[in-house]
């Protein structure tokens, strides 16, 4: 059991972290050319190649915020039907609809419900994670605050870490998964 909720978030971390940073990554760039060009589209030298690195930087921190979240809900879509270590992940209909049924083909409409619940658990596990860290921040003896280290590539860790532990808690939290063996 621990392979495939082991496999499932590994499949899971390199989704997210792909299409999160690329994402962040187009959008930086478009935003940095649209600077660019705004500003004239000067002659290209070293100050202003360094001056675009930095404006492309900037700017990819911040919209890193939004794809993440993008990344996030998209994501969670394709854990499903998927054998990982003779496990798998089935997203079940609405049992107010009649009775339930396994989805097979799966939108991103059928995801709002299950994706509401998963979110919720990950903003809690992360929290507890943040609480935990910064407890031990103080412990070892750093008196630095929690906006010193903290940043958004800390925060995309303890997402992962806290991915992990909601694959764990996600079929007892959520009725409409069932995990099956295949």
């Amino acid at each position: 059991m621990s392979k495939f909720y082991f496999r499932l978030w590994l499949s899971w971390v390199v989704r997210i972290t792909l299409c999160s940073t690329f994402l962040a990554a187009v959008f930086s760039l478009f935003i940095t050319l649209i600077i660019y060009l705004n500003e004239g589209a000067p002659s290209l030298s070293i100050e202003i190649i360094r001056a675009l690195e930095k404006v492309a930087l900037f700017w990819f921190m911040i919209v890193w915020n939004f794809t993440l979240l993008v990344a996030l809900f998209r994501s969670i879509k394709y854990i499903f039907n998927r054998c990982y270590g003779g496990y798998k992940f089935q997203l079940l209909s609405c049992p107010n609809d009649g009775g339930v049924e396994v989805i097979q083909e799966i939108g991103y409409g059928d995801l709002l419900k299950v994706w509401r619940k998963w979110f919720m658990l990950l903003i809690w596990l992360v929290g507890s994670l943040m609480i935990v860290a910064l407890s031990l921040t103080y412990l070892i003896g750093t008196n630095s605050g929690l906006f010193e280290w903290f940043n958004i590539y800390v925060l995309f860790i303890f997402i992962v870490v806290g991915g992990y532990f909601s694959f764990v808690l996600m079929a007892n939290r959520c009725k409409k998964i069932r995990l099956l063996k295949c």
